[in-house]
C-alpha cells in the first residue's frame, strides 16, 4: 500500500441518510417553524467550520457545491462517463470524496484529524468539472475556484497530513507563522486577562521588531467595543490587541435565523436563551453565550431540542479554542425517561464506580439526560452522545 492509499477514502465507504420525518411529523407547526430556523442557524453556522479547518476548505466546499448543485446527478455521471474518459470507479470516487468534505465539514476527518484526498487523479477531476452544467454557467468562477485549490487539494507533503501546529500540521486557528511557544505566549495572556478562548483565532505579525498577536473574535460587529476589544497591550517583550469581526458574514446569517426562530419559541426561557445567543454572536461576548446557556439548562424537557456555538476544543493544536456546531433534535420521551431513572439514582451509583471521591465535583448537579431523535447536526463529526455546556460557569 503506497502512502497516498493511506489518506483516501474508499469506494465502499458506506454513506448512511439521516432519516428525521417521523420526528419532524410529530411536531406542531409553531415547532416545525421553531426547528427549521434553528436548522438553518446550524447550517450557516457550519460554514465558518471550513474556515476553521485548513486554509484551501472553503475553496473545496463551493467548488464541490456548485458542481452538484446545478444538474440531476445522473446527468453529470452521464456525461462524464462519455467519451470524456473517467471510468465509474472514478466517478464514485468523486462522490465518495465529495460526501467526506461534507460530512466533516472540511478535507481533514473530525474523528482523527488526518487529511484525505480524491481517489482519483487530479487530470480526472477536472474533466468532471469542465462536462458540468454549473463550468457551463459559469466556466471562469469554476476554473477559478479550480486552480486555487486543485494543489491544495492532493498535498500529502509532511506538515499537512494532519492537523496541528505548523511545524507538524496544518491550523487556520493560528496564523502560519505561529509554533508551539507563540501559543503558550498567547495562552499566559489570556489567563492573565482571566478571558476564554473559545471565539478567537490568533494571527502573529512583527511591527516594529515587536512580536505582535491580533486575538481575533468572532462576531458581526467589527468595529471596536470597550467592553470587548483591547488596543495594544505590551506583556512579555510582546504585544497584544483583542479584536472582533472574524466570520463576520457568516455569523450574520446565523444570527438572522436565530432571530426568526425567536419568533416560534415556546417559552421565556427559550426566548431569553436564543437573545443572549444572538447577542454574543453579534458583539463576540462569551459572558452572553454563558448566559444564554444558564437559561438552556432551565428550561427542562422541551419539545425541540438544539444547542449552538462555538462549543468542542478538540481541533484547535492548543485545545483552547472551539470549533463551531449546531444541532437540533426532538424528544424521545420513552427512552428520556428510562435515562431520568438512572440520573434519579446518580448519587447511590456514584460510590460504586470505580475511582476515587476525590475525583467527583463536590457538589453533584443532576443533569437533563435525555435521549433525542436529531434533525439536525452540523459540525465535523456526530458524536454517539455529548456532555454540554463545557464551560463550568454555565453550569452553575
Amino acid at each position: 500500500m503506497t502512502d497516498a492509499e493511506h489518506f483516501v477514502l474508499p469506494n465502499e465507504q458506506p454513506v448512511v441518510e439521516l432519516d428525521c420525518t417521523t420526528a419532524f411529523k410529530c411536531l406542531t407547526p409553531r415547532e416545525k417553524l421553531y426547528a427549521h430556523y434553528l436548522s438553518r442557524a446550524s447550517w450557516n453556522g457550519s460554514l465558518i467550520i471550513l474556515v476553521q479547518t485548513s486554509p484551501e476548505a472553503p475553496l473545496v466546499f463551493v467548488l464541490l457545491h456548485k458542481l452538484f448543485s446545478l444538474q440531476p446527478l445522473s446527468e453529470l455521471k452521464k456525461a462524464a462517463l462519455g467519451d470524456q474518459g473517467v471510468t465509474p470507479d472514478e466517478f464514485q470516487a468523486l462522490l465518495v470524496y465529495t460526501s467526506g468534505i461534507f460530512t466533516n465539514a472540511g478535507n481533514y476527518k473530525g474523528f482523527g484529524d488526518s487529511k484525505f484526498v480524491p481517489n482519483l487523479p487530479a487530470a480526472k477531476f477536472e474533466v468532471v468539472i469542465k462536462c458540468s452544467e454549473a463550468y457551463h454557467r459559469e466556466p471562469k468562477v469554476m476554473q477559478s475556484l479550480w486552480d486555487r485549490c486543485k494543489d491544495a487539494i492532493y498535498l500529502l507533503k509532511e506538515g499537512v497530513k494532519c492537523l496541528g501546529f505548523h511545524d507538524k500540521g496544518t491550523t487556520t486557528y493560528f496564523s502560519s507563522n505561529c509554533t508551539l511557544e507563540d501559543a503558550n505566549l498567547v495562552t499566559q495572556f489570556l489567563k492573565h486577562q482571566s478571558m476564554e478562548a473559545y471565539n478567537s483565532r490568533v494571527f502573529k505579525t512583527v511591527e516594529d521588531g515587536v512580536p505582535t498577536y491580533e486575538i481575533r473574535l468572532a462576531s458581526v460587529e467589527t468595529g471596536s467595543d470597550p467592553d470587548v476589544t483591547q488596543k495594544d497591550v505590551d506583556c512579555m517583550s510582546c504585544r497584544f490587541r483583542i479584536t472582533r469581526g472574524d466570520c463576520s458574514r457568516l455569523l450574520a446569517l446565523v444570527v438572522q435565523d436565530l432571530a426568526k426562530a425567536k419568533d416560534h419559541a415556546m417559552n421565556d426561557l427559550e426566548r431569553k436563551m436564543l437573545e443572549h445567543y444572538i447577542q454574543s454572536f453579534t458583539r463576540g461576548t462569551l459572558s452572553d453565550h454563558k448566559d444564554g446557556s444558564r437559561f438552556w439548562i432551565k428550561n427542562k424537557g422541551p419539545v425541540v431540542e438544539t444547542y449552538i456555538g462555538f462549543i468542542e476544543t478538540y481541533r484547535d493544536p492548543a485545545g483552547m479554542r472551539g470549533e463551531f456546531e449546531g444541532f437540533v433534535a426532538v424528544v424521545n420521551k420513552e427512552m428520556s425517561a428510562k435515562f431520568a431513572k438512572l440520573v434519579d439514582q446518580a448519587e447511590a451509583l456514584l460510590p460504586e464506580l470505580p475511582w476515587p471521591r476525590g475525583f467527583e465535583i463536590d457538589k453533584f448537579l443532576l443533569p437533563d439526560f435525555t435521549s433525542l431523535d436529531v434533525l439536525t447536526y452540523a459540525g465535523s463529526d456526530i458524536p454517539a452522545g455529548i456532555n454540554i455546556p463545557n464551560c463550568e460557569s454555565a453550569e452553575t
